[in-house]
């Protein structure tokens, strides 16, 4: 049992955590924009979290050991904002006071990178839950990677606070069931059960034993009556904290807009400010006063001064057994300071194998397990995994065994059939500077939208691995043959969206991969085989690092551009030296990546697809909306794609059926040049 606090302390208890409510409720109201009930009501739970069971040191946000919070209710941002500043973060006041405004630190939902002590950009409801758990993961792999006896540089919590809404999202079951599968006891979710969503009481839509279902994924949970009562809050926690063997869940019933003599209780509580009179009478329920806005009292800055103080003395004492550490297992820690600062060896491109011309070639996703292995031999913290389609996907990690309880060692991650859920978690392994890649079927991408667009939001190098990546993947017909796939990924901001054209070009273009530190990449490879380019007699693969490149070309001036991805770039290779034949000025430009292609110099891009030369045919087995910007459709060019879904039928039948052969490219290209020549 936790000892009683004195009444002093209670005091300075209670003006802390009023302090947090009255500064989201003032935030909220001068925005005129926002939710400042769950902060009312869950600033005691956050206050015990902070206080009673986080290290972190607000001078140093990263501070690799410190303890995670993430805020899976994103919507109550508020709540994190004022307990940064009330905790000492670099979030000053006026910051507070300009929430939901253009570019301030306090965005209408926890930006990533925006204010410091934001972990992850949270919003999406359930995101924040389910990357909690790769956190958790990440936490698990480094303790039994670089721990050793007599030195444990690792040993972090972390904690989530999510409400009614993070648990009706799937995703928050997908990444629940597999955190409880794996056991991961260094985490803790507290969920704010306050029963109100937006369009009132949750029987409307929720009525589900929310502990039971927690139970049965494997996890110790436990329940708190009241959000205000701080002992029985932290008898929860620390017994969350002791617990060895799973996940802890502490559901807290609570009332949202606590103190608000009209809103408490109510979805008006939720998601709108509560107007000045409410304000004033809130306060004065508080004890606050009413007239004081964005007020933090003399005994809560002198707290944030010993916070500060606290955080340094933890980090100190870290820092001094890390030097400890560092003598005794000096290449342990340079691992860890490469992987902390996403650095590479020292020529660690030499790894990078070269594939041999050869006429039927292997698909790409199985030159790419090669490369990964090949990379994964000298770089540990490259790891990851896929939903259930590993062998097919060809992403395991041959010497590698795999991540599992009790053997946190493993680098093969097997995330089941939960793409949603795989996508968080290795969010939250790559915010933890591990390098982990996910993979599935390109098709069910459409599963793994959203978290995939967090990690393109919040600059984070995850490595997406896609297989299958057109209607050559055959029999299994339109439902697993992607067609708007690559066109829906490529509109997605800070996103590399690579279709690599053989084995060589993917291995060139894993240099950029592992050394990108803000971007995300998604790997798009084929089922099918791939003939492997003769460079002996076309264009080296590194000219794949620059997004585009000339593969083969005529002299002087081309007549005409052929632009290919993946797999269809042969067919453009096919067709060039059938045209060139007939005399015909031709040039062939692979082209496995738009965005690296459109961050090249203009004198570049001019050299590659001179604006001179309106004559061009792109060829991709996908949608061709897009192609456009390239080709110049429905002006002087041509884009041969699939804009219908596919058809079940041996790829030797669907290639084509949708045109996809040497005869049809030529064709169009003759019928292109034809066209211009008019004009």
């Amino acid at each position: 049992m936790a000892s009683k606090p004195s009444k002093k302390k209670d005091k300075l208890e209670q003006l802390i955590i009023n302090t947090v409510r009255t500064l989201s409720m003032d935030a909220v109201q001068k925005a005129n924009s926002g939710h400042p009930g769950t902060p009312m009501s869950m600033a005691p739970v956050a206050y015990t979290i902070w206080d009673k069971f986080m290290r972190f040191n607000p001078k140093n946000p990263d501070w690799p050991n410190r303890d995670r919070f993430v805020l899976s209710a994103g919507h109550a941002s508020m709540l994190l904002y004022s307990l940064l500043h009330v905790t000492g973060y670099d979030l000053s006041l006026n910051d507070i006071k300009t929430f939901r405004q253009l570019h301030s630190k306090c965005a209408g939902h926890p930006e990533y990178g925006m204010a410091p002590g934001i972990e992850t950009t949270t919003g999406p409801l359930g995101q924040g839950y389910a990357t909690s758990v790769g956190m958790a993961i990440a936490e698990k792999w480094l303790a039994k990677h670089f721990n050793r006896p007599g030195h444990e540089i690792i040993n972090y919590h972390v904690f989530a606070l999510g409400g009614d809404g993070c648990m009706m999202e799937g995703i928050s079951s997908e990444a629940a069931s597999l955190a409880g599968h794996l056991g991961l006891s260094n985490l803790v979710w507290m969920y704010d059960n306050n029963h109100i969503t937006i369009e009132g009481h949750t029987d409307l839509a929720f009525s589900e034993d929310v502990a039971a279902r927690f139970m049965g994924y494997n996890w110790h949970v436990q329940r708190v009556g009241d959000a205000n009562n701080l002992e029985l809050l932290e008898e929860a926690l620390g017994r969350a904290k002791k617990e060895t063997e799973q996940p802890s869940l502490i559901i807290v019933d609570s009332e949202i807009g606590f103190g608000s003599p009209n809103k408490q209780d109510t979805p008006a509580a939720h998601g709108e400010p509560l107007g000045e009179d409410e304000i004033i009478k809130t306060k004065i329920n508080y004890g606050w006063d009413p007239k004081k806005k964005f007020y933090v009292p003399s005994e809560v800055k002198d707290y944030r001064k010993q916070i500060l103080k606290r955080g340094k003395n933890d980090e100190d004492k870290w820092n001094k057994k890390f030097s400890k550490y560092a003598s005794k297992y000096p290449d342990l820690a340079k691992q860890f300071e490469m992987m902390e600062n996403r650095e590479m060896p020292e020529s660690w491109e030499k790894c990078l194998p070269t594939f041999p011309a050869d006429p039927k070639g292997p698909a790409t996703r199985s030159s790419n397990g090669k490369i990964l292995n090949a990379i994964g031999k000298d770089i540990p913290w490259l790891l990851g995994g896929a939903g259930d389609v590993g062998s097919s996907t060809k992403t395991y990690l041959d010497d590698a065994s795999s991540f599992e309880k009790n053997a946190y060692d493993g680098r093969n991650f097997h995330f089941g059939i939960r793409e949603a859920g795989m996508a968080a978690v290795t969010n939250g392994m790559v915010l933890s500077k591990l390098r982990a890649y996910a993979s599935c079927y390109f098709v069910f991408s459409d599963y793994l939208k959203a978290p995939l667009r967090l990690s393109c939001l919040m600059k984070n190098p995850v490595i997406y691995i896609f297989t299958h990546d057109s209607i050559g993947l055959g029999e299994d017909g339109p439902t697993h043959q992607p067609i708007e796939h690559l066109a829906a990924l490529r509109a997605v901001p800070n996103l590399d969206v690579i279709r690599p054209a053989d084995a060589n070009e993917l291995s060139a273009l894993w240099k950029h991969v592992m050394e990108v530190k803000d971007r995300t990449i998604a790997l798009v490879l084929t089922r099918q085989n791939v003939p492997t380019i003769d460079r002996s007699k076309y264009a080296p693969a590194k000219g794949a690092l620059k997004g585009a490149y000339i593969l083969a070309d005529c002299k002087g001036k081309p007549d005409l551009i052929l632009i290919g991805t993946g797999s269809e770039v042969q067919l453009c290779l096919g067709a060039y030296e059938r045209l060139t034949k007939e005399g015909i000025k031709v040039r062939v430009v692979s082209m496995p990546c738009w965005e690296l292609f459109d961050m090249q110099s203009p004198q570049y891009q001019e050299k590659v697809l001179p604006d001179s030369v309106r004559a061009r045919v792109s060829v991709e087995a996908g949608a061709t909306f897009g192609w456009q910007k390239y080709v110049g459709l429905h002006d002087k060019g041509t884009a041969i794609g699939v804009d219908t879904f596919g058809e079940s039928a041996p790829i030797a039948d669907l290639w084509p059926e949708f045109g996809f052969t040497v005869n049809n490219v030529a064709a169009k290209a003759r019928q292109t040049l034809k066209k211009n020549r008019k004009k």
